[in-house]
C-alpha cells in the first residue's frame, strides 16, 4: 500500500515512488541528479530524463545510458506521459528492473497552466503506481510562485528538500481511477483540492476516493469536492473510508441527496 512520506535523500527513492524534489538553492543540483542516475545504473533501471535537467542533461546523462526526452512542449500532459510510457515498455522488453524518471519542472505562468501541470503530475503518479516506476520531479522554489508550487506538491505522495511547510493534504494514486487522500482539507486547502479533483476527473469519469488516512475535511473541503464532480458532466465520485464524523457532517450539509454526484459510502 502506497503512503505519503518524506525522503532525506534521493537514495531512498523506491519502486512506485513519485517524488516532489524541492531543490535547495545551496545544494549541488547536478551532483545530486547524477547520483540518482548512477543508482539507477547500479540497480538495473532504465534512466529517462525529461528535458535538459539543470542544463546538464546532454552528454552527462547520455554517457550514463540515459534516454533524454527533449520534448517540444514539456507542458503537454499527453505527449510527456506517452513518451515516458513508451520508454517503460521498451525497458521491460530490454530486461531492466524498472524505469527511473528525472524531470526538472519549468515555472508556468499562463492561465490554467498550473491545473494542466497538476493533471500531468496525477497521470505520472498513476503511471508510477501501476508500473512500479520511479519518478522524481525537481522544482526550484525560487522560480515558482508559492501557491502554484503548493498545488503541484499536493499531488506528489513523496517529498524531498527545501519546504516552508508540508502541503496540508496529499492526493495520490492507489490504482486505476482510485485515489487516496491524507492530511487536512480546510478553507486554506480547498482550492487546491478542487483543482486536483478537476484534473483527475478529466480522465476518470468514475472516481474512488479513499479517506481512510484523512485527518479532517471541513465544509469548504466538502463543497470543493461536490463542485469538482459537478464541473464536468457525467462524473461520479464514491468516497470510501470516511469516519463517522465526516459522514454525519456530509449528511447535515445536505449532500447525501439524490442528484449529488458524490456518494459517501458507509
Amino acid at each position: 500500500m502506497r503512503a505519503a512520506r518524506a525522503l532525506a535523500t534521493l537514495d531512498e527513492v523506491d519502486v512506485g515512488d513519485h517524488v516532489c524534489w524541492r531543490v535547495d538553492a545551496a545544494a549541488p543540483f547536478p551532483g545530486t541528479a547524477r547520483a540518482y542516475v548512477a543508482d539507477g545504473a547500479l540497480y538495473g533501471d532504465k534512466i529517462v530524463v525529461v528535458g535538459a535537467v539543470g542544463g546538464v542533461a546532454g552528454d552527462t546523462f547520455r554517457a550514463s545510458a540515459a534516454v533524454v526526452l527533449d520534448l517540444p512542449d514539456p507542458g503537454d500532459a499527453d505527449s510527456v506521459l506517452a513518451a515516458v510510457k513508451r520508454e517503460a515498455r521498451t525497458a521491460a522488453r530490454e530486461g531492466y528492473r524498472s524505469v527511473r524518471v528525472l524531470a526538472e519542472r519549468m515555472p508556468v505562468t499562463e492561465p490554467g497552466a498550473a491545473h494542466d501541470l497538476m493533471a500531468q503530475e496525477l497521470r505520472l503518479d498513476e503511471f508510477a503506481s501501476e508500473c512500479g516506476a520511479m519518478v522524481v520531479c525537481a522544482f526550484r522554489p525560487s522560480q515558482w510562485q508559492a501557491d502554484t508550487l503548493e498545488y503541484v506538491a499536493s499531488v506528489h505522495p513523496h517529498e524531498m528538500g527545501t519546504r516552508a511547510e508540508r502541503p496540508a493534504f496529499r492526493m495520490f494514486s492507489t490504482g486505476v481511477g482510485s485515489w487516496s487522500v491524507d492530511g487536512v482539507i480546510d478553507s486554506q486547502g480547498a482550492a487546491a483540492f478542487n483543482a486536483a479533483l478537476r484534473a483527475a476527473l478529466r480522465y476518470t469519469p468514475r472516481m474512488r476516493l479513499c479517506f481512510g488516512r484523512l485527518q479532517m475535511i471541513d465544509a469548504a473541503g466538502m463543497g470543493a469536492l461536490v463542485e469538482a464532480a459537478n464541473h464536468l458532466p457525467g462524473r461520479h465520485v464514491v468516497v470510501e473510508g470516511a469516519n463517522e464524523t465526516v459522514r454525519l457532517c456530509w449528511e447535515l450539509a445536505g449532500y447525501a441527496a439524490p442528484g449529488v454526484p458524490v456518494v459517501m459510502a458507509v
